[in-house]
Protein backbone atom coordinates (compact mmCIF):
# COMPACT_ATOMS: atom_id res chain seq x y z
CA UNK A 1 0.00 0.00 0.00
CA UNK A 2 1.43 3.22 -1.34
CA UNK A 3 1.45 6.05 0.81
CA UNK A 4 -1.32 8.44 -0.76
CA UNK A 5 -3.57 5.01 -0.59
CA UNK A 6 -2.60 5.23 3.13
CA UNK A 7 -3.65 8.74 3.79
CA UNK A 8 -6.95 8.15 2.18
CA UNK A 9 -8.03 4.76 4.20
CA UNK A 10 -7.23 7.44 7.33
CA UNK A 11 -9.58 9.92 5.82
CA UNK A 12 -12.14 7.90 5.30
CA UNK A 13 -12.02 6.03 8.39
CA UNK A 14 -11.65 9.03 10.75
CA UNK A 15 -14.73 10.67 8.55
CA UNK A 16 -17.06 7.57 9.51
CA UNK A 17 -15.84 7.87 13.24
CA UNK A 18 -16.59 12.12 13.34
CA UNK A 19 -20.28 11.17 11.50
CA UNK A 20 -20.76 8.13 13.91
CA UNK A 21 -20.45 10.60 17.36
CA UNK A 22 -22.01 14.16 16.08
CA UNK A 23 -25.07 15.10 17.09
CA UNK A 24 -27.73 15.82 14.85
CA UNK A 25 -26.43 19.61 14.70
CA UNK A 26 -22.91 18.71 13.91
CA UNK A 27 -24.09 16.73 11.16
CA UNK A 28 -26.26 19.48 9.36
CA UNK A 29 -22.73 21.65 9.94
CA UNK A 30 -20.50 18.99 8.30
CA UNK A 31 -23.02 18.66 5.66
CA UNK A 32 -22.46 22.43 4.96
CA UNK A 33 -19.12 22.36 5.16
CA UNK A 34 -19.28 19.26 2.29
CA UNK A 35 -20.99 21.02 0.02
CA UNK A 36 -18.24 23.96 0.65
CA UNK A 37 -15.63 22.25 -0.15
CA UNK A 38 -16.95 19.96 -2.98
CA UNK A 39 -18.02 23.60 -4.66
CA UNK A 40 -14.64 24.79 -4.19
CA UNK A 41 -12.61 21.78 -5.43
CA UNK A 42 -15.02 22.39 -8.77
CA UNK A 43 -14.25 25.72 -9.12
CA UNK A 44 -10.42 24.87 -8.98
CA UNK A 45 -11.44 22.13 -11.50
CA UNK A 46 -13.27 24.59 -13.97
CA UNK A 47 -10.40 26.91 -13.64
CA UNK A 48 -7.65 24.11 -14.94
CA UNK A 49 -10.18 22.90 -17.69
CA UNK A 50 -10.59 19.50 -15.75
CA UNK A 51 -14.41 18.74 -16.97
CA UNK A 52 -14.48 15.35 -15.10
CA UNK A 53 -13.37 16.33 -11.87
CA UNK A 54 -15.73 19.77 -11.62
CA UNK A 55 -18.48 17.50 -13.00
CA UNK A 56 -18.09 14.45 -10.04
CA UNK A 57 -17.59 17.45 -7.47
CA UNK A 58 -20.45 19.53 -8.60
CA UNK A 59 -23.00 16.51 -8.41
CA UNK A 60 -21.20 15.47 -5.18
CA UNK A 61 -22.26 19.23 -3.84
CA UNK A 62 -26.06 18.67 -5.24
CA UNK A 63 -26.15 15.71 -3.76
CA UNK A 64 -25.47 17.01 -0.22
CA UNK A 65 -27.92 19.83 -0.83
CA UNK A 66 -30.58 17.11 -1.51
CA UNK A 67 -29.39 15.48 1.69
CA UNK A 68 -30.18 18.90 3.46
CA UNK A 69 -33.43 19.33 1.72
CA UNK A 70 -34.34 16.08 3.10
CA UNK A 71 -33.67 16.23 6.44
CA UNK A 72 -36.18 19.26 6.68
CA UNK A 73 -39.07 19.25 8.14
CA UNK A 74 -41.55 20.66 6.28
CA UNK A 75 -44.55 19.83 8.33
CA UNK A 76 -43.14 21.51 11.63
CA UNK A 77 -41.19 23.27 10.28
CA UNK A 78 -43.47 26.10 8.65
CA UNK A 79 -42.66 28.83 6.67
CA UNK A 80 -38.79 28.59 7.64
CA UNK A 81 -38.14 25.11 6.20
CA UNK A 82 -40.41 26.04 3.13
CA UNK A 83 -37.62 29.19 2.32
CA UNK A 84 -35.24 27.04 2.82
CA UNK A 85 -36.17 24.48 1.00
CA UNK A 86 -36.72 26.69 -1.83
CA UNK A 87 -33.11 28.34 -0.99
CA UNK A 88 -31.72 24.38 -1.99
CA UNK A 89 -33.81 24.14 -4.71
CA UNK A 90 -31.71 27.59 -6.04
CA UNK A 91 -28.61 26.34 -5.03
CA UNK A 92 -28.97 23.01 -6.61
CA UNK A 93 -30.15 25.00 -9.84
CA UNK A 94 -27.03 27.28 -9.95
CA UNK A 95 -25.52 24.47 -9.26
CA UNK A 96 -26.25 22.79 -12.26
CA UNK A 97 -26.12 26.18 -14.36
CA UNK A 98 -22.82 26.69 -13.32
CA UNK A 99 -22.10 23.29 -14.64
CA UNK A 100 -23.51 23.70 -18.18
CA UNK A 101 -21.66 27.12 -18.85
CA UNK A 102 -18.45 27.03 -16.88
CA UNK A 103 -19.44 30.19 -14.55
CA UNK A 104 -17.01 30.56 -11.83
CA UNK A 105 -19.57 33.22 -10.38
CA UNK A 106 -22.17 31.35 -9.68
CA UNK A 107 -20.03 28.67 -7.88
CA UNK A 108 -18.88 31.81 -6.03
CA UNK A 109 -22.49 32.59 -4.99
CA UNK A 110 -23.23 29.18 -3.78
CA UNK A 111 -20.35 29.16 -1.45
CA UNK A 112 -21.36 32.54 0.05
CA UNK A 113 -25.28 31.37 0.28
CA UNK A 114 -23.74 27.99 1.87
CA UNK A 115 -21.26 29.84 3.93
CA UNK A 116 -23.66 32.36 5.74
CA UNK A 117 -26.23 28.91 6.00
CA UNK A 118 -23.45 27.31 7.63
CA UNK A 119 -22.72 30.53 10.04
CA UNK A 120 -26.28 30.87 10.58
CA UNK A 121 -26.38 27.18 11.69
CA UNK A 122 -23.57 27.27 13.68
CA UNK A 123 -25.25 30.55 16.01
CA UNK A 124 -28.29 28.28 16.69
CA UNK A 125 -26.45 25.47 17.83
Amino acid sequence: MNSQSAIKSYAKVQYRSDVEIASPHRLIDMLYQGAIDRVVQAKGAMQYGNAELKGKKINSAVSIIGGLRESLNTHDGGELAHNLDNLYIYIQRALSNAHLKNDEKLLDEVVTLLSDLQSTWKQIG
